[in-house]
């Protein structure tokens, strides 16, 4: 993607809204005028421009919504959410920035503006877990898709939110006469942000609790649940399709079979033989203490892994993340997938390096879809065309509810 922000983190960061432009983002003049604003500034002046943004948007939908202009608004409320949504990744860490808080509640104030102005209008959903609440959003199939239609489950990764969610993937959705739903799970936006719920392995326990709601939900037909996950839920969603039977469809955007296979192969690149970093938890303290020091000496791993991570995870030394990251493993649980299951893969995607060896494991009718730098889609998620991926993804899925694939 080309670079706009003068921070390479920033740029991560605030070009990750390129993805959002197909479904209502800001678009690309926004975006470079706000890696003006930063400049060279720190954190502090990213967030504050960010916000600063996020307000005049908000502030515009308002005027419109005053003014009767309804569609201006909805559009209006819905680029204010995105913007407010990027404008905290900076701030990632425990304990849990003010700002950071603050900014998302903006952010959902003007989602919930932007839903209560769409036909048909959104669904708040309140899912109780294990004495917490996951938040979702059920949004139903527009009204000329009839009678009871598919939905999507969408699942998060590390640090998206609904509002990621619905730009990502639920407006093509509905664009296609799906019904979607949207939710925070543990370790995700308002589950971590404000009741303090980390991540978990067993995925399949969240993902049964929003399908115990959904099969309820006016418009839902019960026998075609599709669950996608992207980035990190890459891993979430396969782990809960392998053991959710009401699970029709499965989209890994990429298929993640572990989170420490990366950081093992970060470890080896550190020093450790092979046999050493096969368990990460029983590496020796004194390689560990001088593997922390590296990451913390090096911005984009101490955001991913000491920011993000312990945070995410609910630890607080890499020990303890090291550890965690053994729990997150797909690799004998892939041939209990049963259900149409697609793959996508971006040719310079990391994340991606395991998905190939995984998808060869998988027993269930599938499918492989690889995205290159030559259509703008070999990135992270496909961010700079992520239109290209809600395409092919929502061509797959509508062969599978149609039955003609597998």
């Amino acid at each position: 993607m080309p670079r706009l922000f003068h921070d390479e983190m920033h740029d991560e960061f605030g070009c990750w809204l390129y993805g959002y432009i197909a479904t209502g983002g800001p678009e690309f003049g926004e975006i470079a005028a706000l890696a003006e604003a930063v400049g060279e500034g720190g954190d502090e002046a990213y967030h504050s421009a960010f916000v600063a943004a996020g307000e005049r948007a908000f502030a515009e939908a308002e005027a419109a919504e005053r003014s009767g202009h309804r569609q201006a608004a909805r559009e209006n409320y819905l680029r204010a959410s995105a913007i407010f949504d990027t404008s905290y990744h900076p701030l990632y860490g425990a304990p849990t920035d003010p700002r950071l808080v603050a900014a998302f509640r903006r952010q959902m104030a003007a989602m919930e503006r932007a839903f209560a102005l769409m036909e048909p209008r959104p669904v708040p959903l309140a899912i109780p877990f294990e004495g917490a609440t996951i938040q979702a959003w059920y949004l139903p199939p527009p009204k000329e898709a009839g009678g009871a239609a598919p939905l999507v489950v969408f699942t998060n990764g590390y640090d998206g939110t609904v509002t990621d969610m619905y730009f990502a993937s639920a407006a093509a959705a509905h664009r296609r006469g799906y019904g979607s739903l949207i939710f925070d799970g543990p370790g995700q936006g308002g589950m971590l942000y404000e009741q303090g719920v980390v991540m978990r392995p067993d995925w399949e326990t969240v993902v049964s609790a929003v399908i115990d709601v959904a099969v309820t939900l006016p418009g839902v037909d019960p026998a075609r649940i599709a669950l996608s996950g992207w980035s990190f839920g890459g891993y979430l969603a396969p782990r809960a399709a392998s053991a959710e039977p009401r699970i029709a469809a499965l989209i890994a955007d990429p298929l993640l079979p572990g989170l420490a296979d990366g950081v093992r192969a970060m470890a080896m690149k550190f020093g450790a033989s092979r046999d050493q970093a096969a368990d990460l938890r029983t590496l020796a303290p004194e390689f560990v203490a001088a593997m922390d020091s590296v990451v913390r000496g090096n911005p984009s791993l101490d955001w991913k892994i000491v920011k993000r991570g312990f945070w995410v995870h609910g630890v607080d030394s890499l020990a303890g993340y090291l550890a965690d990251a053994e729990r997150y493993t797909l690799w004998e649980r892939l041939e209990a997938i049963r259900c149409p299951t697609l793959v996508t893969v971006g040719e310079n995607d990391s994340l991606a390096a395991g998905a190939p060896a995984a998808f060869e494991r998988l027993t269930c009718p599938k499918l492989m879809i690889r995205f290159t730098a030559a259509e703008g889609a070999g990135d992270h998620c496909e961010m700079a065309n992520r239109a290209l991926l809600n395409r092919r993804t929502f061509d797959w899925l509508d062969d599978v509810f149609a039955g003609r694939f597998g």
